[in-house]
């Protein structure tokens, strides 16, 4: 692989570790940056570079497992979260409070609640998502579809959220905000953009909703990524480690900040702005694609 296609690899590595936690759709963002002007496949391939796209998201799910660390151990039950370390999760994750322990916390079957959906529809419907659904005039209909469900999240959801924290999700809720997941299976859609919608939309606050998003991502993203791998490895060659390899460390390193600055961000702007952005980016691509 030469300096070049590495670097391609790095910038793509850097959008989606920009893109993959905020509601703007990383894999659209993947798809419009290598469409319009990397081009990848001319080098790796078609199978290769829709693989890359979905691979790299492991770098992203590292950075969610290394900021959350502490939440993650308490889910798995490997660490009761008490004293300081609660504090501290609760500093970290800015609600500024922790339920403590018993049944006000959030539990592993509550994720796993919230994963069935769209776990099942991915597993279904993945080869059909990869060959037909990755190209920037599908991520255009998901961009402005994903943007509507934002900007009615917004509007219709109840002033003073019942939910402010993880740990009072309910299962219900839980199940509900899985359905709405189901919508990111599109890309352009956004994961996050529809998970938080939906869990805005019931009552939760943008900050709990964008809590849950990330935790369920991990496994889920874990998921779809290890299933790409294995069905794809014949065209994961040697020679192209280099290219792979750079973009993971690329998704990690740059989603270790863009995450802490959307959760400091996300209570205070909302939905709205990262909708309008979709929406005119949607414009540019139409003239794009279209002129």
């Amino acid at each position: 692989m030469s300096f070049l296609e590495i670097l391609k690899g790095i910038i793509i590595g850097i959008v989606e570790g920009v893109t993959e936690f905020a509601p703007v759709s990383s894999t659209g963002h993947m798809i419009i940056v290598d469409d319009l002007w990397l081009k990848t496949e001319d080098f790796l391939g078609s199978d290769a570079a829709v693989a890359f796209k979905v691979v790299i998201q492991l770098g992203s799910i590292l950075a969610v497992v290394v900021l959350f660390w502490r939440r993650f151990m308490d889910l798995l039950g490997l660490r009761k979260l008490k004293g300081k370390d609660a504090r501290i999760e609760a500093e970290h994750e800015g609600t500024g409070e922790w339920s403590g322990s018993g049944s006000g916390r959030l539990k592993l079957m509550q994720v796993i609640v919230g994963l069935i959906p769209a776990g099942i529809l991915g597993f279904l419907f993945d080869d059909m998502i990869e060959k037909h659904l990755f190209s920037t005039e599908t991520v255009l209909v998901g961009l402005v579809l994903g943007a509507i469900l934002m900007i009615g999240a917004d509007r219709l959801a109840p002033k003073q959220p019942k939910v402010n924290t993880v740990d009072q999700i309910t299962y219900k809720q839980a199940f509900t905000i899985g359905l709405i997941q189901c919508f990111s299976l599109w890309p352009g859609f956004s994961r996050s953009g529809s998970t938080i919608s939906g869990g805005v939309l019931l009552g939760l606050s943008h900050r709990a909703a964008a809590d849950f998003t990330f935790i369920m991502a991990v496994p889920i993203m874990a998921g779809a990524s290890l299933i790409t791998l294995l069905k794809n490895y014949q065209y994961i060659t040697a020679d192209m480690l280099p290219f792979y390899i750079a973009g993971f460390v690329a998704a990690f390193l740059v989603a270790l900040v863009a995450i802490r600055f959307f959760l400091n961000l996300i209570n205070r702007i909302k939905l709205v702005p990262f909708a309008i952005y979709r929406i005119v980016l949607a414009v540019v691509l139409a003239l794009v694609i279209w002129l």
